[in-house]
């Protein structure tokens, strides 16, 4: 059986489709067949479907990864001594362990200074893989972000003492930030695990001296080999390592050493643009490593194109152009595809086909309350969403199509499907 040493870093989607090749491949790495494996529900502990979480989580990697895992049960410090010391049998005997959703200020009023974190932290010296993603991941730095206290209460926006396990294992002096390209927010910035840049910028004042920003995004592992001290990219996103708003991600696929990220940070910290002079080989999760790209800000996803696209929709609605506004839901309708056709499985995709189809009820709205002398005034609109359906029609793409004659039947239009094109009229 190999021996590998591994911390993996998950930004989110741990139990999603396109995470679990990564945990197929980190499990083939501790060899075949039944192995101590187990999920820690910690971070999760004070929720009530506590329970539920953690059979999806086994059934997950039964299902989706092959793999049997068991529950390593410490749902809170306050738990008997029996419960205590059977959890933390479970995660020093555990060849791979995970942690994940959660709360991470909650994880770490349990873990610090407890019998838990001294487990994780003898984990990492020995053989075997663990693996934090989502609020798990947040304890891993040298300071970890409240995000509950900060993005739901109000909190005013500071670090709590991190668990630093990150620092123990490789020497990096970084604060450990997953969800990193968030677009849950919609017309508000959640990336940067629901901090948004401007609360992110008022962080990074508050880093201790010589500590970084270490970004993970979603559907996006780390993976960093103890032994080999190697740092590499997998899944659908980048790892991005900023210093005072200056960043640079190193792309999927990536392989460097772990020494890099900390040099990087070095030079982006004295102001400098790096450059590593660093040509990868190798490949890493069936994908080519590239070099990594410097920028002064985060890369532009998808969401940014979505943000650009809603705004034209909504300006051209607002001037009754439903040429116009059809055009930007074409425009959104072809991006969406483009990333479905290159395999993207991501929330910023999620949310844009979310966006895509409350636009499209704008569209019908509006449709539904123009005044009263009626034809005239709502052909455009009508016209423009025909066009829509058309496209779905010959995409054949049924769901989109029903979906238009719908919006347009609840707001009064009857649509009548003819063998040259569609017709309509008003109800």
């Amino acid at each position: 059986m190999a021996n590998p040493r591994l911390l993996a870093i998950i930004g989110s989607g741990e139990t999603a489709p396109a995470m679990a090749k990564v945990h197929r491949a980190l499990f083939d790495q501790l060899g075949p067949g039944p192995l101590p494996a187990a999920i820690l529900d910690t971070p999760y502990g004070f929720q009530e479907n506590a329970d539920d979480l953690s059979s999806r989580t086994v059934r997950f990697f039964d299902e989706s990864v092959g793999r049997q895992v068991g529950v390593a049960s410490y749902r809170s410090r306050d738990v008997d001594p029996l419960t205590t010391a059977t959890a933390v049998a479970r995660v020093r005997e555990a060849r791979y362990l995970m942690a994940g959703p959660g709360s991470p200020s909650y994880a770490l009023r349990q873990w610090a200074g407890g019998p838990i974190a001294a487990a994780l932290a003898d984990r990492l010296r020995g053989p075997g893989i663990l693996t934090m993603a989502s609020a798990a991941a947040l304890t891993l730095g040298v300071v970890t972000i409240p995000v509950y206290e900060i993005y739901k209460v109000g909190a005013d926006p500071s670090w709590l003492p991190g668990l630093d396990l990150l620092g123990l294992a490789t020497g990096l002096r970084a604060a450990v930030v997953p969800h990193w390209d968030n677009a849950e927010g919609g017309n508000h910035d959640t990336r940067f695990c629901y901090m948004g840049e401007t609360r992110l910028r008022r962080l990074e004042g508050q880093l201790p001296d010589g500590t970084f920003v270490l970004g993970v995004d979603s559907h996006t592992a780390l993976l960093l080999d103890l032994e080999t001290r190697t740092a590499s990219v997998a899944g659908l996103g980048g790892v991005t390592v900023r210093v005072a708003g200056r960043a640079t991600v190193f792309p999927s696929g990536s392989e460097v050493p772990i020494e890099t990220l900390a040099e990087v940070a070095a030079g982006l910290a004295s102001g400098e643009a790096p450059d590593i002079g660093w040509e990868p080989a190798a490949r890493v999760g069936g994908s080519r490593a590239g070099r990594p790209r410097a920028q002064s800000g985060p890369a532009e996803p998808l969401r940014d194109e979505m943000a650009t696209l809603e705004g034209t929709f909504i300006a051209a609605l607002g001037h009754g152009d439903g040429q116009a506004a059809v055009a930007a839901l074409l425009d959104l309708d072809s991006a969406i595809d483009a990333r479905i056709r290159a395999g993207e499985d991501s929330p910023d995709l999620d949310n844009a086909e979310s966006t895509f189809r409350a636009l499209i009820a704008r569209l019908g709205e509006a449709v539904g309350t123009a005044p009263s002398d009626p034809r005239a005034t709502v052909e455009p609109f009508v016209l423009a969403l025909l066009e829509l359906r058309d496209r779905a029609r010959a995409a054949r793409d049924w769901a989109l199509a029903d979906l238009v004659r719908d919006r347009l039947a609840a707001a009064g239009v009857a649509v009548s499907d003819g063998a040259a094109a569609s017709t309509w009229t008003l109800a």
